[in-house]
């Protein structure tokens, strides 16, 4: 009797170790999508989209923790949701161009809606890792799962925090940012159901590719931006 208590005792602190540490990686998508959606906020707003942002993302896998594996099974999603992120990630390096000046209502609710979109997007594979680790203990699957959400909503916080200062600081360290976000976009595109069967003879190309693509497109994006912005600025002088 003690062995078995001891057996399901290890096995559970394993799979608590695994939820863990694969929440500490997949939260870093998660945090840089809110640190990058929210960085052109005025410095007073930037709080209230990291909270607003990292409370939906929580919420978001809450619900999708429970049907995730059957949407992953759903043929061409994981590659629109792939398509999706590529855009998210170009448009969010293009519109860099400085603190945006609107109102706070409208600007929180635009960097919001940013990123509960790709949190739903990148949600999708990240809840079904957490819900196969976890049925491993079948008596405790939703104990696991609880527990792992929980531990989300601290490093999505702190996480998007820190990079949002490093983005201050350095402002390289939001493309790359952005490569992560079109290396995410690469392998859920290589994951999906149909696209996948293609893609996967070529995956380390296409993640790089994509990765250096997102990057590139919206540096030249953002460049041209700053340009119209500042002939429309002379021009009204």
């Amino acid at each position: 009797m003690m062995e078995l208590f001891t057996g399901f005792q290890t096995e559970w602190m394993v799979a608590l170790g695994s939820i863990l540490l694969v929440n500490l990686l997949l939260s870093g998508d998660n945090a840089v999508v809110i640190a990058l959606a929210s960085k052109n906020l005025p410095h007073d707003q930037r709080k209230k989209a990291i909270f607003w942002g990292s409370f939906g993302a929580v919420g978001l896998r809450i619900v999708l923790t429970f049907v995730a594996a059957a949407l992953l099974d759903i043929p061409f999603l994981q590659a629109a949701g792939g398509l999706a992120l590529l855009w998210i990630g170009i448009s969010l390096i293009s519109d860099a161009g400085g603190e945006v000046e609107c109102k706070e209502a409208s600007c929180l609710k635009e960097a919001i809606k940013v990123i509960l979109f790709a949190d739903l997007i990148m949600s999708l594979d990240n809840v079904l890792a957490l819900a196969a680790i976890a049925q491993t203990v079948p008596g405790s699957k939703y104990l696991l799962i609880s527990v792992g959400l929980a531990t989300s909503i601290p490093l999505v916080v702190f996480g998007a925090q820190l990079l949002m200062s490093l983005m201050d600081r350095f402002p390289v360290v939001m493309y790359l940012g952005a490569g992560i976000l079109g290396y995410a976009a690469a392998e859920m595109m290589v994951g999906d159901k149909i696209v996948g069967k293609y893609l996967e003879p070529y995956a380390l190309i296409v993640e790089i590719g994509l990765s250096v693509a997102v990057v590139a497109i919206g540096y030249w994006l953002k460049t041209r931006n700053v340009a119209a912005r500042k002939e429309a600025a002379v021009a009204e002088q």
